[in-house]
């Protein structure tokens, strides 16, 4: 398995510009984000100050989110939150660029919390709409998305491997797939093992925490190393991101992975 560092969640001691040098300094040679700004719409200034951090670490960039509101109040998405579709177009517009500065070819787009005074049935159709855009945006160079099964939100939708795949199958189109995030998906009792004997071939990329805790594997109970072990049988060959909260600090996270980076 390839592994990479996700920089929003773990080296937050440091400020988000001295992560990906960081990454490299602990033994990785690729990152992903959230989207690592404040706001949908960053100037110029703060996006090539972002894309020079990683480039001078020499790190990939494999993965990275849209625009998703203000994450520490609870948001989880602006893709069915109907009247924020600019937001959304233009953190794609960024993020393409990007991605076509530092390689990145995987975009995750959270779907969104139902939101307060608008219809749920609206909000789903709204959805297919915004996936369809980012979807035709992100393959002008080559690039697809992934939609992404939350826990502890529950006023998102999506819990399970097969309310994301329900949605990418409407929507349609071949260049949206899953994002098999382990720790979500655990937590919430999807079959790990039944989605990945069905639905290999359907996921782009891979995240993983243990559970419960949302540490690093080996302080809960989730049979991280087994899954990955069969998801490599079963021919996934893209890279796992380390999406974890890390027991101490985050270059001491890592012992687990002795021998295998």
């Amino acid at each position: 398995m390839r592994y990479d560092v996700n920089l929003s969640i773990l080296f937050t001691e440091l400020p988000v510009l001295r992560r990906a040098d960081a990454a490299r300094k602990a033994g990785f040679t690729a990152v992903e984000y959230w989207w690592p700004f404040d706001t949908a719409s960053p100037g110029d200034r703060e996006v090539d100050e972002f894309v020079r951090s990683v480039a001078d670490a020499g790190m990939s960039l494999v993965g990275l989110n849209f625009f998703a509101g203000d994450m520490p109040a609870g948001d989880r998405g602006i893709v069915s939150w109907i009247g924020r579709e600019q937001e959304l177009a233009d953190s794609v517009d960024i993020a393409v660029g990007i991605a076509d500065r530092l390689g990145c070819r995987t975009f995750n787009a959270l779907y969104g919390n139902r939101v307060d005074g608008q219809d749920p049935v609206a909000q789903d159709e709204h959805a297919l709409s915004t996936l369809e855009e980012a979807a035709t945006a992100v393959a002008r160079i080559g690039a697809r998305l992934v939609l992404e099964p939350l826990s502890g939100a529950d006023r998102y939708p999506l819990k399970t491997a097969a309310d994301a795949l329900a949605v990418i199958d409407k929507v349609g189109r071949d260049n949206i797939f899953l994002l098999f995030d382990l720790y979500h998906l655990g937590t919430n009792g999807d079959d790990l093992g039944a989605v990945i004997q069905q639905h290999t071939a359907r996921i782009g990329h891979v995240q993983i925490a243990d559970v419960p805790g949302r540490h690093e594997p080996g302080t809960g109970h989730l049979d991280i190393t087994g899954y990955l072990a069969e998801l490599a049988a079963a021919g996934y060959d893209g890279h796992v991101g380390l999406e974890y909260k890390p027991s101490g600090r985050s270059e001491e996270s890592f012992d687990w992975l002795e021998g295998k980076r």
